[in-house]
């Protein structure tokens, strides 16, 4: 993909201008061709699968001079200082990032966006790659998003917001046809139940507005219709004038095969989505990527960024589950695999406003990961537990073993979160990608480790 212009007027996509003109409006060239280039102390923050797939593409940059990961993981400790660092705690990232002399700060996880970080990280006069607070609304509220997505006629499912728990129970009680309850703050990934019927919806309200199972993140609910088809991640840069949409991807939801069980933060995901067409992606770029940006503009937002879109592909066309302010995880993980570019030259045209000068380079062979997990997740789980295999697993041609929950403890790798790792491969087509990614899963062991068995499957169908 090249790049689109976000303005009122409508213009975007492919670099073409919809109202009919199909000329490139301008010329692509490396990011860094008139940026002051010089060696940068960067500094990471976040510490699951996609920190360490972001961070090993930055590590690989000719423009890093020393990469701090604030917390990082047992992954992120092989290519970069883990520092102990508390993100919610933005005097100490501000003390730290002044003593270490950070020249650039790139947030991960939406909590710190949400929070204010970038903001903070912005009024020290350092470089940072993240949406503002204003701008991370549209994933940290998810009735702000769908306001928003009402007055630019972007095509979503029709949806209703509560705050008190009986009218919700007897909303659903009256509505015919099967429903997604959503927590409406941020739940990482585990707020959303698609229900088979009244009872189970009744309980998802239940769950998230009476029993807090997400804190006060289900203080509302939004309860939308449900919608059919195959799902689609588009995730694009932006800055104040433009946005690069990146490879298509699929995320997997559901932690069972068949898209089965609880809802988790993904348990699987590849690049590219083959249901994703050139046309499908020329109507999302129109239709929904630049007016949510046009619609934050009028809301006085300036979003810089990525910018993450959940499709669903309905007979209707392509329609939006959520967006997301930052990476997808586990998205970032087949997306780094398959970047050719140097990621910190496109996070500072972005930074910069200069986004209109990048070309981004991408590996043709698809990639999939697959995501090994805790015994019990999204539920309770044990932690501490030693991990084997991944030297065995890394040792086979185009695999990388990303961590996620994980931590050092004497030098060894053990377990510390739900979803532990994702194993990544690249193949020459879905069959071999796949194939390559689970005979890797298959060499690693960690007590009560499971993993779904049929991830990328739609993609070979």
């Amino acid at each position: 993909m090249s790049v689109a212009s976000c303005d009122e007027k409508g213009v975007g996509g492919n670099g073409r201008d919809y109202t009919g003109d199909a000329t490139p409006r301008h010329a692509l060239r490396p990011a860094a061709a008139d940026l002051h280039w010089r060696a940068m102390n960067v500094l990471l923050i976040g510490n699951g699968g996609r920190e360490h797939a972001l961070a090993w593409k930055l590590a690989d940059s000719s423009r890093v001079k020393r990469l701090f990961v604030a917390p990082g993981n047992a992954g992120t400790a092989t290519l970069a200082d883990n520092v102990q660092l508390d993100p919610s705690n933005f005097a100490e990232v501000e003390k730290f990032i002044a003593r270490n002399a950070v020249d650039y700060v790139v947030i991960g996880p939406e909590e710190p966006l949400a929070a204010g970080l970038a903001d903070a990280v912005a009024a020290m006069g350092r470089g940072v790659f993240g949406c503002s607070r204003e701008a991370a609304r549209l994933e940290a509220d998810k009735w702000f998003a769908k306001e928003l997505m009402r007055q630019q006629a972007i095509p979503t499912a029709e949806a209703r917001s509560f705050t008190d728990p009986h009218t919700a129970a007897e909303y659903v009680r009256q509505h015919a046809g099967p429903l997604v309850v959503k927590a409406a703050g941020l739940a990482k990934g585990k707020g959303v139940r698609v229900c088979a019927g009244v009872e189970d919806a009744l309980d998802a309200v239940e769950q998230a507005m009476r029993r807090r199972a997400f804190g006060e993140a289900g203080a509302r609910v939004v309860i939308e219709e449900k919608l059919s088809g195959p799902e689609c991640s588009i995730l694009a840069f932006v800055d104040r004038s433009s946005l690069y949409i990146m490879e298509s991807c699929q995320d997997h939801k559901p932690v069972g095969d068949g898209d089965s069980g609880p809802m988790t933060g993904g348990m699987g995901a590849y690049s590219p989505t083959p249901v994703m067409s050139e046309a499908i992606l020329e109507q999302v770029e129109r239709q929904i990527l630049i007016p949510a940006i046009d619609g934050l503009k009028r809301e006085g937002i300036d979003y810089r960024g990525v910018l993450y879109a959940g499709l669903m592909l309905t007979h209707a066309g392509p329609k939006v589950l959520e967006f997301n302010c930052r990476f997808g995880d586990p998205e970032t993980q087949p997306l780094m695999m398959r970047m050719r570019s140097d990621l910190l030259e496109v996070m500072l045209a972005v930074t910069h406003d200069r986004l209109d000068r990048v070309t981004l380079k991408w590996d043709p062979r698809p990639a999939v990961c697959v995501v090994l997990a805790s015994g019990g997740y999204p539920g309770d789980y044990e932690k501490g537990l030693p991990i084997e295999g991944i030297a065995e697993a890394e040792g086979m041609a185009d695999v990388k073993v990303f961590h996620a929950g994980t931590r050092l403890s004497g030098g060894t790798p053990v377990t510390d979160g739900g979803r532990v790792l994702g194993v990544t491969a690249l193949g020459q087509n879905f069959a071999e990608a796949q194939r390559r990614a689970y005979l890797a899963a298959s060499k690693i062991r960690f007590k009560d480790m499971h993993y779904r068995r049929d991830i990328a499957h739609q993609a070979m169908k």
